[in-house]
């Protein structure tokens, strides 16, 4: 009797333990969740919910949580002590909240003077951009501040960055396009007036009407470029896209470029692979083309050479794509060279190396940018290598097509026995 005493008091005082570990382990783990959650407040930048702050759910009115989650701006929930009771992650990304708090102190500001007052605030702010490594250039954001309840503030910030971007870009289109349709319209005033005034010298008469000649079509040129560049850029339009062989394009860019490199006695050589071929709008791959042939006629020095040349690669060495074929053109020649500076923004519009040779060539600072919306808008790409003095190389990469018929590669020149170096051994 006594054994069996003891044994049940034994089976009692071993419940009773693990009843207390299994407690304290519960309220450990809650304390642990509780901890979790307050320091992955900051770090959660993924997601599109709402981020939780030291303060619970609770503190917000009912639904307030929900309609947050669909903005599309980022969303900040301040309590009466200036503490950030909720917070969308994008806030988190852009740097707006840090450690629990508003690290933007206009906007704390403005926070601030609508928990006194009650009054809805807007304004434009740059704030600078999170982490070192993006320093430069701040966000420019829109910051509305309303009240929410009675002790707590809503933040909205909507990002204008890119907004502001594509306006300055637009402004500087236009300004420039007034700009370069002023030169040729204006001259062709100037050379009608001269015509007029000498209308008894015909050898005046005549070389009056060359240049309103050189005018005109520079002004044909110009507008013919704004209505490409227009077309290429706008989604809108759909691309008639076919088989066009490489070949066929090549053969046009030098024709279309003949004149002028056999006025400087510059020779053009064409070599690679033969028989390639690209899918994709051929009018737009003829311009481009085109672009980059006459350019480097234009930039080069007499008695030089401009050298196109062909090869097929994989897509993986050049765009990181896993599988497929690319087409590479390179345009080549021993021209003024491109300098450091200037090669990050030749695919600018209206951007020139050098404003006063483009005057005298007729060039109207769109062909780089042209092409680089055609290589864009055929899944492809375009880079340039250049040193100043020793010319400029000019490479554009587009996916393959297929042949219309079955055409086996080989190797072709073009009436040529000594073309420059090929692209890759001058990189």
């Amino acid at each position: 009797m006594d054994v069996n005493v003891a044994a049940a008091a034994a089976c009692a005082i071993a419940g009773l333990g693990v009843g207390l570990t299994a407690a304290i382990a519960f309220r450990w783990s809650e304390r642990e969740q509780s901890r979790g959650s307050r320091s992955g407040n900051g770090r959660r930048t993924g997601s599109a919910s709402t981020v939780n702050s030291p303060l619970q759910d609770s503190a917000l009115p009912p639904g307030v949580d929900t309609v947050l989650s669909v903005l599309r701006s980022c969303a900040i929930v301040l309590g009466d002590g200036d503490e950030v009771v909720k917070a969308s992650s994008a806030a988190y990304a852009m740097g707006l909240v840090r450690g629990g708090a508003v690290a933007v102190e206009p906007m704390l500001a403005l926070a601030r003077a609508t928990r006194r007052d009650g009054e809805i605030r807007q304004v434009e702010l740059d704030v600078p951009r999170p982490g070192v490594a993006r320093a430069g250039e701040p966000l420019a954001v829109s910051v509305r501040v309303a009240p929410l309840g009675s002790r707590l503030v809503l933040v909205l910030v909507e990002d204008l960055t890119e907004r502001r971007r594509i306006e300055a870009v637009r402004r500087d289109f236009v300004a420039n396009v007034s700009h370069e349709l002023k030169t040729p319209v204006g001259a062709l005033s100037l050379l009608s007036e001269a015509v007029a005034d000498a209308a008894d010298d015909p050898e005046a008469v005549q070389r009056f009407a060359g240049r309103m000649q050189i005018e005109a079509t520079r002004l044909a040129s110009l507008v013919q470029e704004i209505i490409d560049l227009s077309r290429v850029q706008d989604d809108r339009l759909q691309m008639e896209p076919e088989p066009v062989a490489v070949d066929e394009l090549i053969a046009e860019a030098i024709d279309r470029c003949r004149q002028q490199a056999a006025a400087k006695q510059i020779h053009i050589a064409a070599g690679g692979i033969a028989g390639l071929h690209l899918h994709g709008d051929r009018g737009q791959l003829a311009a481009a083309l085109g672009n980059l042939v006459e350019n480097a006629v234009n930039y080069s020095p007499p008695r030089t050479r401009v050298a196109i040349a062909t090869r097929r690669i994989a897509s993986a060495a050049a765009i990181g794509e896993a599988d497929g074929e690319l087409i590479e053109i390179s345009v080549t020649d021993q021209g003024i060279g491109i300098s450091e500076k200037d090669r990050e923004r030749i695919f600018e519009r209206f951007y020139r190396v050098d404003p006063a040779r483009s005057r005298a060539t007729g060039g109207t600072g769109l062909g780089l940018s042209i092409v680089k919306h055609v290589a864009a808008s055929h899944g492809g790409t375009v880079s340039v290598w250049s040193v100043e003095g020793q010319g400029s190389t000019f490479t554009v990469r587009l996916p393959a097509g297929q042949s219309p018929a079955p055409d086996a590669a080989h190797s072709f020149d073009s009436s040529t026995p000594t073309p420059l170096p090929a692209p890759e051994a001058r990189s």
